[in-house]
C-alpha cells in the first residue's frame, strides 16, 4: 500500500485506531467548545491533473487538511476519464506531495459510489447484478489502494420505469449490503478502519423531504446493527441544502435542519454543488461538515488556458512565436467528439448540432465537458505546444493556470474557517494521545 500521507495526524489516528476523517471531525468539534470558529471540510474532486497537483499547493499554502473526491467515471480500474485506476491515482498523490513538500493530512475518498453512477455501466444497459458486481469490484480496489472513505450511493435505479423513484427501503438495503461488503474484506484482510458517507443531494435519491431523511438513518442504524456492523456509521451524510448544477445559493436554514437532525445519530452533512456558491461562509456557520467542489475547478483551468491562448495569439500576431497551439479548437473538437455535451443538453437542443447552438451554450458546454477531455492525445499536445510557446517568452503558463485554480480554492478555505487548522489538529491529536496513555 502506498504512503501517500506522511503526516502526523494520520500517524495519530492509526495509534487510536480511529479513521482519519473521523478523528479531524472530532477534534473541530471540541475546538468549538474551545472557543474556535466551525470549520466546514474541503473537498476537491480531482478532474485533472491541474486540478489535482492545485489542491495540494492550496492545502500547504492554507495549512490545512486536502480531501479528494473521485468518482469512479474519474478514478477506477479502467483508468475512468483522467486515465487514473485507484492505485496510480494515490501513486500521483504521493509524488506530488512529495514535489511539493506538504506534511499535512491527505484524505482520498470515492464520491457517489453505487449502482449506474458510473457511465458505462448505463451505456452498456448493465443489470443490477453487474451494476452491483462491478461496484464491489471498484470499492475494493479502493479499500486496497489504502482510500480513507467510501460514498456509499445507491440511490439510482435504472430497473423502474421512468420518473418513478425508488423505494427507501430498497435504498437502505443496498447501502448496508455495500458496507458489509468492504468492512468483511477490510476486516479479513486486518486493514485500518475507514469512513463511511452515505445519502445523495439528488432529488431521486428520495432523502430530499425530512420525514424521509430520518426514515433512511433509522433504517440504517437498524439495518447496520442486524448485520452485525453496530460499530460502523457513516460519519457523512450527504444532505440536499439548495445548490445543484444550475443553482449557487446554499440555504442555511434547511441546512440547519438538516445538521441538527444529522447530529443526533453522530453524523454530520456533507455539501455537493458547492461550485460558485454565492455564500461560502455559512457553511461552517451552520455547521456542515464538509462540502464537495469539482466543476468549478475545471472552469477556472479552462478560463486560464483561455488567456494563455489569447496571449499566444498576441505573440503570433507580433512574430515571436511559429506554430499556434490551438488550443481552444481542440478543446471544442475533443468536447465534442467525447458526446459528453449532449447530457446537459436542453428540451429544445436534443435535435441541434453542436455547432447549430448559439456561442453563449457552446461555450458553456466546453468549458463544463472539457473534464472529461483533458487526457486527449490531442488536447495534451495542444496544451504542451502552448506551454512551451508562452515559455519561450520567458511566461510561465503551468504556473498561471495553477494559481487561476489556486486562487478559487483558497476561496474556500478561508470561507470554511480552514486556515491554519494543521497547527491545531496537531496539538488536539497529541493531547489526545496523552489522555489515552
Amino acid at each position: 500500500m502506498i504512503n501517500f500521507d506522511r503526516s502526523v495526524i494520520r500517524q495519530y489516528a492509526k495509534k487510536l485506531n480511529i479513521p482519519l476523517i473521523d478523528l479531524i471531525i472530532q477534534l473541530t468539534k471540541s475546538s468549538k467548545r474551545l472557543g474556535r470558529e466551525n470549520t466546514t471540510l474541503f473537498a476537491s474532486c480531482p478532474n485533472s491533473e491541474a486540478v489535482l497537483k492545485a489542491s495540494i499547493m492550496a492545502a500547504k499554502r492554507a495549512n490545512a487538511p486536502i480531501k479528494f473526491a473521485a468518482t469512479l467515471n474519474q478514478v477506477d480500474i479502467d483508468g475512468g476519464y483522467t486515465g487514473w485506476t485507484q492505485e496510480s491515482f494515490v501513486k500521483r498523490v504521493s509524488e506530488l506531495t512529495d514535489e511539493i513538500d506538504f506534511d499535512g493530512p491527505v484524505i482520498i475518498a470515492v464520491d457517489h459510489g453505487g449502482p449506474w453512477l458510473k457511465d458505462l455501466s448505463t451505456k452498456n444497459n448493465w443489470t443490477l447484478e453487474q451494476t452491483m458486481e462491478a461496484l464491489k469490484v471498484s470499492f475494493a480496489a479502493a479499500l486496497f489502494a489504502g482510500f480513507d472513505l467510501i460514498h456509499v450511493d445507491p440511490t439510482v435505479d435504472k430497473t423502474l420505469t421512468p420518473g418513478r423513484n425508488i423505494d427507501i427501503e430498497v435504498v437502505i438495503q443496498r447501502t448496508v449490503e455495500m458496507i458489509s461488503y468492504v468492512e468483511g474484506l477490510r476486516r479479513r484482510f486486518g486493514l485500518g478502519r475507514i469512513s463511511y458517507e452515505v445519502g445523495t443531494e439528488e432529488v431521486h435519491g428520495g432523502l430530499a423531504d425530512i420525514l424521509t431523511f430520518r426514515r433512511f438513518l433509522d433504517g440504517l442504524k437498524k439495518g447496520l446493527s442486524e448485520a452485525g456492523l453496530s460499530d460502523v456509521w457513516p460519519i457523512f451524510v450527504v444532505g440536499k441544502v439548495g445548490t445543484d448544477l444550475d443553482t449557487t445559493m446554499f440555504d442555511p436554514e434547511v441546512a440547519s435542519e438538516l445538521v441538527e437532525i444529522a447530529s443526533e445519530y453522530g453524523s454530520m452533512i456533507k455539501g455537493h454543488y458547492t461550485d460558485y456558491v454565492d455564500n461560502p461562509e455559512d457553511y461552517p456557520k451552520v455547521g456542515m461538515g464538509a462540502a464537495n467542489i469539482g466543476p468549478e475547478f475545471t472552469e477556472e483551468e479552462y478560463k486560464g488556458l483561455m488567456e494563455l491562448a489569447a496571449i499566444e495569439e498576441e505573440l503570433y500576431d507580433n512574430g515571436k512565436t511559429g506554430d499556434r497551439s490551438m488550443m481552444k479548437e481542440a478543446l471544442k473538437k475533443a468536447v465534442v467528439d467525447s458526446g459528453r455535451w449532449k447530457k446537459w443538453r436542453k428540451t429544445e437542443e436534443m435535435n441541434v448540432d453542436f455547432d447549430n447552438l448559439v456561442d453563449q451554450r457552446q461555450e458553456w458546454l466546453i468549458k463544463t465537458g472539457c473534464r472529461y477531455i483533458w487526457t486527449n492525445h490531442e488536447v495534451i499536445e495542444a496544451r504542451r505546444l502552448l506551454y512551451s510557446n508562452l515559455n519561450n517568452n520567458d511566461i510561465d503558463g503551468e504556473s498561471i493556470v495553477l494559481e487561476r485554480i489556486i486562487s478559487a480554492m483558497m476561496k474556500y478555505y478561508s470561507a470554511f474557517n480552514l486556515i491554519n487548522l494543521n497547527d491545531y489538529l496537531m496539538i488536539s491529536s497529541n493531547n489526545l494521545i496523552q489522555e489515552v496513555k
